[in-house]
């Protein structure tokens, strides 16, 4: 009974909070830092489909740290994902010594995949995830990808992991495409039984951290059939919240600003 009328207290309060909070910047509002780490989806670069948000960020009061992620154009998995991970660490540090007393990560498409995953692992204040997508452990994937994911399991085998070659990608809007890559990196991003397994990172995220969960409603139709699921596989947390805008996948981050920084103000002040 304790236990319930806690969550529930706790519940109200953040309710309240969120009501009566204006869109102001967090210096107005609170003397607390907020730091966010910010990653873009896949193929994409922190000059693209995140950049409004970044910048709105910015001008609230936020500390910000945009990054190029391996997934993205240029990179193509040029890192594994501990590697990947120790770059968001390195950001959350640089946030931290400019002040930062609150962190949160968030990210868009395989960004907000890659935040859940991190959450899992890391403590954080919160998680933002837009519109993630990339899960390389459902059917669509393993049918597009098994072939290189076999071919990097036996390059690897033979002791060829670090040479690169020719793999393949998958995106559900560009289909599939080509990455080279060297095989022992590739297969750290796509193991369907790996880091990205998406239910696996969801399920695993501690408790104790809350998670903005974005699902514009016109989708890609992939994400739509399983937003739900993916959002009941989140850990109870009365500040976990799922947010729909009127927005499609690209535009997922921009149409979410508003949403994003009043969650987060909230969620750092209850705190």
């Amino acid at each position: 009974m304790t236990s319930s009328l806690n969550r529930f207290q706790i519940a109200l309060t953040f309710t309240i909070v969120s009501l009566l909070l204006p869109l102001a910047t967090i210096a107005e509002t609170s003397p607390i830092k907020i730091g966010i780490v910010l990653m873009h989806g896949k193929g994409g670069s922190p000059a693209k489909h995140v950049s409004d948000l970044a910048a709105s960020l910015e001008g609230q009061g936020f500390l910000v740290e945009n990054l190029e992620m391996p997934w993205s154009g240029k990179r193509a998995y040029d890192v594994n994902v501990g590697a990947a991970e120790k770059e968001v660490e390195s950001a959350l540090n640089s946030l931290r010594l400019k002040g930062s007393q609150k962190m949160f990560v968030a990210g868009h498409s395989q960004g907000g995949l890659f935040a859940l995953y991190f959450g899992s692992k890391h403590v954080l204040d919160g998680v933002i995830a837009i519109a993630p997508g990339g899960n390389v452990a459902n059917p669509t994937f393993r049918e597009k990808l098994g072939e290189s994911v076999e071919l990097a399991r036996k390059r690897i085998a033979e002791g060829k992991g670090d040479e690169k070659i020719k793999l393949a990608d998958y995106e559900g809007a560009k289909g599939i495409f080509p990455v080279n890559a060297a095989p022992s990196a590739y297969l750290t991003w796509f193991d369907p039984d790996g880091p990205m397994n998406q239910t696996t990172a969801m399920r695993s995220i501690n408790p104790a951290i809350p998670v903005l969960f974005i699902a514009p409603i016109y989708d890609y139709p992939g994400l739509l059939k399983v937003k739900h699921q993916m959002f009941d596989a989140l850990p109870g947390n009365p500040q976990t919240k799922l947010y729909e805008p009127n927005s499609n996948h690209l535009n997922a981050p921009s149409a979410s600003i508003q949403e994003i920084i009043e969650w987060i103000t909230a969620v750092a002040i209850a705190h």
